[in-house]
This record gives structure tokens, sequence and C-alpha cells, in this order.
């Protein structure tokens, strides 16, 4: 089938950008890089995944098992960047930046079935399945062997382009396109994001511990309470945590304002007090986050989180009080 359909990688790619794609790499797919699924093994018999169980999925070991006759990935990465900042001040809660405006996935998911739609118009028998943080898919792993960019310290995808705040996504296609380059690391010897974490997550260069990860922990974590060890550290985090990114030179000399207005920040996410959110009503929870990939922490998770910062605070200032 794939013989018959003629199309290049600069054809495929041009489709994607004109769907409002900032970036688009091609990678193929041979053998099992043994070294991607010892990585991925090791970190497990850590821990390091916590009970994020759905990593240890075979398919993310092998994306053939996903889609047996897969000859290509067509990955792509949109920018989410927006110029608002959070304003300073212990009463607030922080939310991270991928949440502030519509939930990703409707976003991307709107784009990618367009991209595959118009692949599967190519020529009859092409197959194209799309995914954006959906499937059993190493998201990152594919868009640095696409060439998007290169998996840093923090364990985040950075572009040259616009820094980490990009959202990935992938088309699966039996169509065999050329391939791009592997993105190479430009990290260097910075350690700005292991040092600037405050619960030491960052175990060591590229190696992220979710047991210690503030994001893991307010997004993932559906226990009643908080690791007693984490909550002197969230700093007001109560849906994700931007510190490694904030801090990472290429965000801060290379981000770029986004062009989709759906990232745009809603009313109340930006600024949000601890306080209110510690009493949020389900009902105000499903009013403030529709249509919000923050619909993923539960009405009581976030009350949960604000929880911990204010006891967290309370402490704080109750030592300090006690010192002087």
């Amino acid at each position: 089938m794939n013989d018959c359909v003629s199309t290049s990688s600069s054809v495929v790619k041009e489709k994607a950008r004109e769907l409002g794609f900032h970036q688009v790499g091609i990678a193929s797919v041979n053998e099992i890089d043994a070294k991607e699924v010892q990585r991925l093994q090791a970190w497990m018999e850590l821990g390091y995944h916590a009970d994020m169980e759905w990593m240890a999925n075979p398919k993310r070991q092998d994306i053939r098992l996903v889609m047996p006759e897969v000859r290509s990935l067509v990955c792509v990465a949109l920018n989410y960047y927006t110029p608002d900042q959070r304003p300073e001040g212990e009463e607030y809660a922080k939310i991270s930046r991928y949440g502030w405006g519509r939930d990703y996935h409707k976003v991307l998911h709107k784009k990618l079935k367009q991209l595959a739609t118009w692949l599967e118009s190519l020529g009859e028998g092409v197959k194209a399945r799309y995914y954006a943080d959906t499937g059993p898919v190493q998201d990152k792993v594919w868009a640095q062997k696409a060439g998007i960019g290169w998996i840093a310290k923090n364990g985040n995808v950075i572009t040259r382009e616009y820094g980490s705040w990009v959202f990935l996504g992938e088309i699966f296609t039996n169509i065999e396109l050329e391939s791009d380059r592997p993105a190479t690391q430009h990290c260097g010897t910075c350690t700005r994001c292991i040092e600037a974490c405050p619960s030491s997550a960052i175990t060591e260069p590229f190696v992220v511990d979710a047991n210690r990860c503030i994001a893991y922990h307010t997004i993932e974590n559906r226990a009643e309470t908080l690791p007693e060890t984490l909550t002197p550290h969230l700093q007001g985090w109560v849906a994700g945590c931007d510190i490694c990114q904030d801090v990472c030179p290429w965000n801060q000399r290379f981000a770029k304002v986004s062009d989709v207005t759906d990232f745009r920040p809603y009313p109340g996410n930006l600024a949000p007090k601890l306080v209110e959110l510690a009493q949020i009503s389900d009902q105000e929870w499903d009013r403030q986050f529709t249509a919000s990939a923050l619909r993923r922490i539960k009405p009581e998770m976030l009350r949960r989180n604000a929880r911990a910062n204010l006891d967290a605070s309370r402490l704080k200032n109750d030592s300090e009080s006690n010192n002087i």
C-alpha cells in the first residue's frame, strides 16, 4: 500500500503548519530502541513513577503494539506561552501555565484529527491514528527522535524556537516518510532546574522522581492528604508546578507569545486565592474549570492542595515567630 501513496515529508509538514501546528517533525519506526526501553525500565524499577502504573504498559516500549503497521510518526508541537504573570503574595494559589486556558487535549485533538483525516485521504489503505498525551506513547522520546526538541535535565522537551512551553502530539501512519534528524542536547553544563526544585525531585540530570515532584502530587496523587515531606515545599502550587521551567534559560530567552487564543488564561486561573480554593464547592469547581485540563484535579484534590499550602504557610509563620 505504502508504495502507491505519493507524498513527501515536506508536503505533510506544510499541511501540519497550515493547520496551525508550530513545529512538526517526522520519525521513522524501525527497530525497538533498546536504550530507551532500558532507561524506562530502570526508572520504573527505582519506583520513580510513583502510582502511575500506566507507565508499565508494554506498548510504551514498542509502539508497534499500538499499531502493528506503523511506519512513521508525524510529531507536532503547539506553543502555549502567554505573557501573563502570576501576582506576588503568599495568599495566591499557583496554577501551572498548561492549565490556564482551554484544555490542551481538545485543542490538539481537533488539529490532529484534521491532519489524520487528510493523511487518510491520500490513498486507499492509508491509516492514521493520533494521540496527545492520551495513549501509551513516549511523547517526549518521539519528539526528540523527530527533531522537535531535546529532553532536558528536568524531563521536559525543550525546543530552540519556544523553549519548553509546548504541547506535544503525534500521528501514527503506515506511510513511509523521510525522517528528520533527532534533536541534539543543548542543556550544556546548566543545572538551574535541578538547583531550583524545592523538593529535589530531579535526583540527577534527566531523572525525575515523581514521588518528590510537586506537579505529580498536585495532579495525580489521589490520596486524602499530601506527604508531610512535600508540603513544606509547595510554595503555593495547587495545580502542577512550573519552577523548573521558569528558571530555564531557554524559556527566559526564547519564549514567544502563542497565537492560539484558546490558551489565553480563563478568569480566575491566574490569581485564585488559597483560602477560596480550600473551600471551593463541587459546583463552583465545575463552573470555574469548564473545558479545562484542570478537571483532572478533582474538587476534593484541589481543596486538599490549597489546605496543604495554608497549613504549611501557618507552620512556617509560627516557626518564624518563635525564633524572633
